[in-house]
């Protein structure tokens, strides 16, 4: 327990360090956008007097070390800046958009595990039969899929073609759950299959390889039920692919951005679109960074599970 206290504190503590690399890095790379953040508030029209005047007031034209340290100090504070006008702090857009791309993140992960578990377990079992070529070659084609082009597909099929759910736009669950499900099922199932598909092989390699050990074969023959023999293995060999889930759900996290775009939903993609289409630096830094931290976040939680079942790498 002390080593993985050890172990979880040096991860914590790494956070700090990594956000300020993450703020750096975002800051820095917007600095060349072609916008001119005075120009973009005040009008093409304004003068350059006005323009200069703004510029003062905001810091725009200090050196990028004094303008970075600024916008971590605001950072610091929460403060991600405003919108150009209708003038609206970046931070509140954010908290309005990014519980949607947290749903639809976390719905897309949980159909995803579990796709992948009854895949990789199936194929893992029936190793070498039909089963086994079967979901081989559908989790090469999940993988192959771009996230983008099925759920333009999902919306053809399954929204146009047999109208079973909407095409796009969203309910809030606090209105209609019913509705809410119907309206995160496609962007859900587009987010999740790839990552499904290359979970699922995972699991069967890691199933694979487990199942060929001494002690499974000990346990068929000691006449344990077979349900106890998988239970087992399973538990083991869920480490390996543990190890790369947090990059998964990073994957989802950054690709939802995208689903959200196809199916109108307004999460952090629509955002970002939103912040592109109108040279809304703040916007776009805001929730890029957001974005980053998130993803970071993520990683951690899954290091400490990984922590968690896998004693042997406390002694590391």
């Amino acid at each position: 327990m002390v080593a993985f206290l050890r172990l979880a504190l040096r991860r914590v503590a790494m956070m700090p360090v990594m956000v300020l690399g993450i703020a750096l890095l975002v800051f820095v790379v917007l600095q060349f956008s072609p916008v001119d953040p005075a120009y973009n508030a005040l009008g093409d029209s304004a003068s350059p007097e006005a323009r200069a005047a703004f510029a003062e007031a905001h810091g725009l034209d200090d050196p990028l070390p004094v303008r970075y340290f600024a916008f971590l100090a605001d950072l610091v504070q929460g403060d991600l800046g405003v919108t150009v006008p209708p003038s609206q702090p970046v931070a509140d857009r954010i908290a309005t958009a990014f519980p949607l791309t947290l749903q639809l993140t976390l719905l897309g992960l949980a159909l995803a595990v579990l796709l992948a578990l009854v895949l990789g377990v199936t194929s893992a079992m029936y190793r070498d039969r039909w089963p086994d070529q079967v979901f081989r070659v559908l989790s090469m084609a999940g993988i192959a899929l771009p996230s983008f082009w099925l759920g333009v597909l999902l919306i053809q099929q399954f929204a146009l073609n047999v109208p079973l759910f909407p095409t796009g736009g969203y309910v809030n669950p606090a209105d209609s759950l019913g509705g809410w499900l119907e309206s995160m099922t496609l962007p859900a199932v587009a987010l999740a299959l790839p990552v499904a598909s290359s979970l699922a092989r995972l699991i069967r390699t890691a199933m694979v390889a487990e199942l060929d050990r001494d002690y499974v074969r000990t346990a068929r023959g000691s006449g344990l039920p077979p349900f106890l023999i998988v239970r087992s293995v399973l538990r083991n060999a869920l480490v390996t692919p543990l190890t790369v889930l947090g990059v998964k759900v990073g994957y989802m996290l950054s690709g939802a951005v995208v689903i959200e775009a196809i199916f109108d939903l307004p999460g952090m993609g629509k955002l970002i679109l939103e912040g592109v289409n109108g040279g809304d630096v703040g916007l776009v830094q805001g929730t890029v960074l957001t974005i980053a931290i998130a993803f970071l976040v993520v990683n951690v939680v899954v290091d400490l599970l990984y922590l968690l079942v896998n004693p042997r790498i406390r002694t590391v």
